[in-house]
């Protein structure tokens, strides 16, 4: 068909197009603002199809004419002809994970937004357990409790989610690990700039064929629909209203919230619209997400206009790669693919021609290592609490996930090094933190192998257990869980062992169980709440920030600008009352960089220089995103009012402490990288006026020579009086001059140096002496192991030091007055007095032994004998026995019945409300398949307890006594089922 021409009276474009249903459709375009997009592709901006938003049906284009009013000319641009929408062109530009990230961020900076580096995984914001969102670094400016140093940003935010981590590795695209790339608006642009620039950036920089884009609004969001179809020119039956569940985003029950506006890609559109749903993960990939900040949720649930109407929007880098790239899932992407590449190369897996099941492990090897690594470099470290606690679970999960593969050496350092290697766009740290990265990663994989081989051993008891002679063949939900979540086995492998036994696993209990820990761990939730101590948000951000006169003076004047009594302002506080006072400037520090808020009191000038009311200061704090000093106050006498002017006095001997103490913690971390390497670096860190707390990355304990050189260095440097040096600097400028930052610390453009001048150089906003000769004396207190890879130094300096040594003087003087001896004399005596002990203690469990022979004795007539001539003893030995004595016991027991012979002893443990158990077979029994480790350790099972041993003796212990005569009743039925 010949492309169609026609002339308006007006400025319009006309659509030619060819369809089954329609051999020809010409359609006028509603206005002008949809031609502009269209006549702005056909400028030669993109190569892509232009006219899709607007055609029927999204029926393909065969010709476009534009016709101007002005000049009267028409301009028709001809298309190739198809005949099935299956037929639309995949996306015209294929780019990589980096050029996508790229292409993202210099879209923006094109756009006036200040590109802005991602913030660490580890947020500085208690309501959170890691960084989930793009927007969390924004936090306080979207409060208003900070002030908004740049009008418009752009970010590509590492992230880590582990709320679906179940579905990792299943669908194709949930992650624990993504990038969320972002555009960010504080009171600047909104909704049709956004929607504008989210269109040019979808279908211009990434070429989406824009008949493959469909939009989701709010159902109460007609502006949005409005730009969408009117503005963009998107086809109605392309933009879905959709209710708050999906369109709608709050920051908590109170405070800023804003209808959405969603970007999906259409992998399919030879389906049609006609019943079409968004939801349908199968078709459509949500790509770009638009947050229009624009309501203020009250108490009472109204919404009222914010004054300052922010943008806050996400785009999934990661689904964005797979859309480009035409991958099926985004683990295929070139992002996360070499991770899975490396694994299935050292699992010897060919992965394009491996089951479901395999590549859904090479998945969530490839996800899980991109988190641990950028985890690590942050510097969360493995524990059982915390981030700590989903590091370990994702690392864990690696690990098994190779296990199951057939992988059984320590492989992960070998995976992460991939992932180091992709890092270097998203993170340059990573690459730094490399050597760390692998070591702790070879460090936990070694420590979980060994927690495998006992969680195989405790799940040979169970089955032992549950396919004995009268066992129930089930494995419990409870110990399916307890294998799950302590030792590492996934379901699929307790389930899968279990059958080859002949036994199952309760399944629904496990899902019971797992669905009470989803309860105890809401602690990485996936909202971020904006309305944490709401009121006191609101109030400092009113009043402003709060001028720190602390660094030259402990006495500062200032104006009180705001009062919060019980979660609420207030004009007055009273004698007897609790508050938070705000100021307009202090000398009292607020907590931060690990140094605690200064105390001291607050004074309002009443007549004649008398105090008209006095305040004591408990604490001070930070809020507004650090910009507003909070005094945490009781009010001794008097009356404050906000606007009164007050004395603010700092406790000077308090501080001088802190000082002192924060000081020594510099010359601490110089001195540790001097004797332990250069790669040692702070972990955390507290400074108050009792003591000192440095927390370090080392795999190791260190040795009392280690410590002895770290103090002698501290002191030396103490010693030599080197005045300090505090310095204002360009961030830039004070990294490059070698200063260290302090872990879990985020800095301005502009940062404060403290340097001790060719000892230690590091970012910091604390207070310190002017002369090291101020740290007085520095005494390590203790070194000590606080997670895996990560000592902790507890010490103390200055005059806490001095009180210290005194402590230990006063009880050293106070021992050596009870043993009548010299104080130098004292350790040789301890040390005798031990020896002694020990003597003693090993005659007494002798003759405790001796006696528990002499009584068992008594007990041989009990014994029973069976119809195949095996002789059984299975009783309660009375008295408290310990485990040494009862183990002899049953073994002369057994020896004095000959074989085959099974003795199984039981005793109250010290106290009564334990017991312990001692079982003791003859060779003739344990060649009949029964072993006293399994057996003393099902019938402890009944008291609450466990055990085991070798399969001729074995010993185990129960939490609960009262159970004794089940347990033994128990005992006796196994051992005669079978002998």
């Amino acid at each position: 068909m010949a492309p169609t021409a026609l002339k308006a009276p007006k400025a319009s474009i006309w659509c030619c197009s060819q369809s089954p249903a329609a051999p020809l459709a010409l359609m006028p375009i509603r206005s002008i603002r949809c031609a502009l997009p269209l006549v702005r592709q056909f400028a030669g901006l993109s190569a892509f199809v232009a006219g899709a938003p607007i055609c029927a049906r999204g029926a393909p284009h065969t010709a476009i004419s534009v016709t101007s009013s002005a000049t009267g000319s028409t301009s028709t641009s001809s298309l190739a002809t198809t005949s099935s929408i299956a037929q639309v062109p995949r996306p015209a530009k294929k780019m990589s994970g980096a050029e996508i990230r790229e292409a993202f961020l210099s879209f923006f900076e094109t756009k006036g937004h200040k590109r802005l580096p991602s913030s660490s995984l580890v947020p500085d914001d208690p309501t959170v357990l890691l960084t989930i969102a793009g927007m969390l670094q924004f936090k306080p400016v979207f409060l208003g409790q900070a002030p908004c140093k740049v009008p418009t940003a752009t970010t590509t935010q590492k992230c880590v989610r582990t709320n679906d981590i179940g579905n990792v590795g299943v669908t194709a695209r949930h992650h624990t690990f993504f990038e969320m790339l972002g555009n960010f608006s504080f009171g600047d642009y909104f909704k049709e700039q956004a929607i504008r620039w989210a269109w040019e950036l979808s279908t211009g920089v990434f070429g989406l064929p824009p008949e493959r884009v469909w939009v989701s609004v709010f159902e109460e969001d007609t502006e949005a629909e409005t730009i969408w179809r009117d503005v963009i020119g998107v086809a109605p039956e392309r933009i879905k209203r959709m209710g708050a569940a999906d369109n709608f985003w709050s920051s908590g029950p109170t405070g800023p919230c804003g209808p959405c506006s969603e970007l999906y890609y259409d992998f399919h559109p030879e389906r049609g619209t006609e019943g079409a749903s968004l939801e349908d993960d199968s078709r459509f990939i949500e790509f770009y997400n638009l947050v229009f900040m624009q309501l203020n949720r009250k108490p009472d649930g109204s919404l009222e206009p914010l004054a300052a109407k922010n943008i806050d929007t996400g785009m999934g880098l990661e689904r964005m790669a797979q859309i480009l790239q035409g991958v099926p899932n985004n683990y295929e992407t070139d992002l996360i693919f070499p991770i899975v590449q490396k694994a299935a190369e050292i699992a010897s897996i060919d992965y394009t021609s491996a089951p479901p099941t395999t590549k859904t492990a090479l998945k969530v090897i490839g996800d899980h290592t991109r988190a641990v690594t950028y985890m690590l470099s942050d510097g969360v470290t493995p524990s059982n609490t915390g981030r700590g606690y989903v590091l370990r679970r994702l690392l864990r999960r690696v690990v098994m996930k190779g296990r199951l593969l057939g992988i059984r050496d320590i492989f992960t350092p070998a995976v992460a090094e991939v992932a180091v290697r992709l890092s270097g766009p998203c993170d340059p740290a990573v690459q730094q933190n490399a050597r760390r990265i692998y070591d702790d990663l070879a460090r936990e994989e070694g420590l979980f192998v060994a927690t495998l081989e006992r969680g195989q051993k405790q799940l040979d008891e169970l089955l032992a257990a549950a396919t004995a002679p009268g066992g129930t063949s089930i494995i419990g939900g409870a110990d399916a869980f307890m294998l799950y979540d302590t030792f590492g086995f996934p379901l699929e492998l307790t389930q899968e062992l279990a059958e080859a036994r002949g036994a199952a696993v309760d399944v629904a209990g496990f899902e019971q169980e797992m669905e009470a820990q989803r309860q105890r761990s809401k602690d990485s939730r996936e909202m971020v709440d904006l309305t944490a101590r709401a009121g006191l948000a609101q109030l400092a951000a009113q009043v402003g920030p709060t001028a720190f006169t602390g660094y030259t003076s402990t006495r500062g004047n200032g104006r009180v600008v705001g009062v919060m009594r019980d979660g609420q302002p207030v004009e007055c506080v009273v004698a007897g009352d609790r508050c938070e006072v705000l100021l307009d400037a202090t000398p009292f520090y607020a907590e931060s960089g690990g140094q605690v808020g200064d105390l001291g009191c607050l004074l309002v000038p009443g007549p004649e220089g008398e105090a008209a009311a006095e305040l004591a200061v408990r604490d001070c704090q930070k809020a507004a995103g650090g910009s507003v000093f909070v005094h945490t106050c009781e009010v001794l006498a008097g009356e404050m009012r906000v606007g009164d002017k007050v004395s603010a006095l700092v406790d000077e001997q308090l501080r001088l402490r802190v000082r002192a103490h924060h000081t020594a913690t510099h010359l601490l971390q110089s001195a540790l990288k001097r004797v332990l390497g250069p790669d040692t670096c702070q972990q955390g860190s507290l400074v108050n006026f009792q003591r000192l707390r440095f927390d370090f990355n080392l795999t190791r304990a260190m040795t009392s020579a280690e410590v002895a050189e770290v103090e002698r260095l501290v002191n030396g440097w103490v010693a030599q009086a080197v005045p300090l040096e505090t310095l204002i600097m360009a961030f830039e400028d004070a990294k490059a001059a070698g200063a260290t930052a302090m872990f879990g610390e985020k800095y301005d453009d502009v940062v404060r140096v403290v340097d001790v001048p060719g000892i230690s150089m590091e970012l910091c906003g604390g207070t310190h002496v002017s002369s090291t000769a101020e740290v007085g004396m520095f005494k390590i207190l203790s070194e000590g192991g606080i997670a895996s890879g990560i000592r902790r130094v507890e010490a103390v300096a200055g005059a806490a030091a001095v009180e210290y040594l005194n402590w230990v003087d006063s009880l050293m003087r106070g021992l050596a007055g009870q043993l009548k001896l010299k104080p130098e004399e004292v350790p040789t005596r301890v040390a005798v007095m031990q020896a002694e002990l020990r003597a003693a203690e090993k005659q007494l469990s002798e003759l405790r032994a001796q006696l528990a022979v002499a009584q068992s004795q008594s007990l041989v007539s009990q014994a029973v004998t069976t119809s195949k001539g095996s002789k059984i003893l299975v009783v309660e030995l009375p008295g408290v026995v310990d485990t040494k004595a009862l183990q002899e016991a049953a073994s002369e027991l057994q020896r004095s019945l000959g074989d085959p012979a099974a003795v199984l002893l039981a005793t109250r443990a010290e106290g009564g409300s334990k017991v312990n158990f001692v079982a003791a077979f003859s060779a003739g029994v344990v060649e009949a398949g029964l072993q006293a480790g399994k057996v003393v350790g099902m019938v402890a099972k009944v008291c609450g307890g466990g055990g085991g041993g070798k399969p001729g003796l074995a010993q185990a212990g129960g939490k609960d006594a009262s159970k004794m005569g089940d347990a033994l009743e128990l005992a006796r039925k196994m051992l005669e089922e079978v002998l």
